[in-house]
């Protein structure tokens, strides 16, 4: 008997901590890791449900980064460009949310929410889309 209890003693908190990460609290189903290179966008995934999204983003270039998003059917490397190659924002083709200014080594986080469709992610410091710096990004 003594045994039992003390196997149920130990196991007992690993359920609690087993149960505690089925909460709906802090869902992290929609957290996309994304990391910023020269000159390339790597998303851990590449889909999220709509609500919340959660984009944590890391610079691992040496070169400073923006990360934009755009709600769009057009594909990554289709985006409306001014003379220079660089996406050309207006009224008309404007950015869900973005993070400016990231500099080498940081991880900001930007959380926005996103109906279900097509988005691309870019940087548009000028340059950067046009070598590279884009991704298709769905949600459901």
């Amino acid at each position: 008997m003594r045994k039992v209890l003390l196997v149920l003693m130990g196991v007992a908190p690993l359920l609690v901590l087993g149960l505690s990460g089925c909460s709906s609290d802090g869902d992290s189903a929609n957290d996309v890791g994304v990391t910023l290179r020269d000159f390339k966008i790597e998303l851990g995934e590449d889909a999220a449900k709509a609500g919340s999204v959660t984009f944590k983003v890391h610079n691992d270039g040496p070169s400073e980064h923006e990360f934009v998003v755009f709600k769009t059917e057009l594909a990554a490397d289709a985006l409306p460009t001014d003379d220079n190659g660089d996406v050309a924002e207006s009224d008309s083709f404007a950015p869900v949310d973005e993070i400016e200014g990231i500099k080498s080594g940081k991880s900001p986080t930007l959380t926005v929410d996103l109906e279900a469709g097509d988005y691309v992610l870019i940087c548009n410091l000028p340059g950067h889309y046009r070598q590279g710096m884009h991704a298709s990004f769905r949600v459901t």
